[in-house]
C-alpha cells in the first residue's frame, strides 16, 4: 500500500483510539493487513530507476501527511495533530524500516525487507489503485459515521 494509504489508516486509528498503548500496536498490525490487501504502490512494477522511485516515495509520504491533515482539519478537528502524526509513523513503520535496503541497498535491512515482502500483495494499476482508494474512502466514512 502507498504511504498515503498507511497514513490515512493511521489517521483513522488515531481518531478512534486515544490510547497510544492500543493505537500503536493496532497501527503496526494495520500495515500488515493493508499490505495483504491487493494494492498498487510505487514499487509494484519494479521498472523505475531508483531516483524516480525515491522522488515518487517522498511525494507519496508528503501527500499522505497533507491528506491526513485535511481529514483531521475538516472531519475530526478535536484530534491532537501530534498524536495523529505519531500513529501515522507507526502505521508506516514497516516501510520506513525496509527503505534502507530497498532504496539504498543496505544489506543489514534485507531480512526485514524479505519479511515485509512475504505479506505484500501487489496488484497493477489501475485496479490496485482503485481497490486501495475505495477501501480508504470507506474507512474514513465509517470513522466519521461511527
Amino acid at each position: 500500500m502507498t504511504a498515503t494509504g498507511h497514513a490515512i489508516i493511521g489517521t483513522v486509528i488515531a481518531v478512534k483510539i486515544g490510547n497510544p498503548a492500543l493505537a500503536v500496536p493496532l497501527a503496526l498490525a494495520s500495515h500488515i493487513a493493508a499490505d495483504a490487501f491487493p494494492h498498487w504502490d510505487e514499487g509494484t512494477n519494479g521498472e523505475k530507476s531508483k531516483e524516480r522511485l525515491i522522488v515518487e516515495a517522498v511525494f507519496d509520504v508528503l501527500i499522505g501527511f497533507v491528506i491526513s491533515y485535511l481529514i483531521i482539519f475538516f472531519l475530526f478537528p478535536k484530534t491532537d495533530i501530534i498524536y495523529v502524526f505519531l500513529i501515522i509513523i507507526a502505521s508506516q513503520f514497516f516501510d520506513w524500516i525496509t527503505a534502507p535496503y530497498y532504496i539504498f541497498g543496505i544489506k543489514l535491512f534485507k531480512p526485514i525487507y524479505r519479511i515485509q515482502k512475504s505479506f505484500n500483495n501487489e496488484l497493477k494499476a489501475p485496479w490496485g489503485i482503485i481497490n486501495q482508494a475505495a477501501i480508504l474512502v470507506l474507512l474514513v466514512i465509517l470513522a466519521k459515521v461511527f
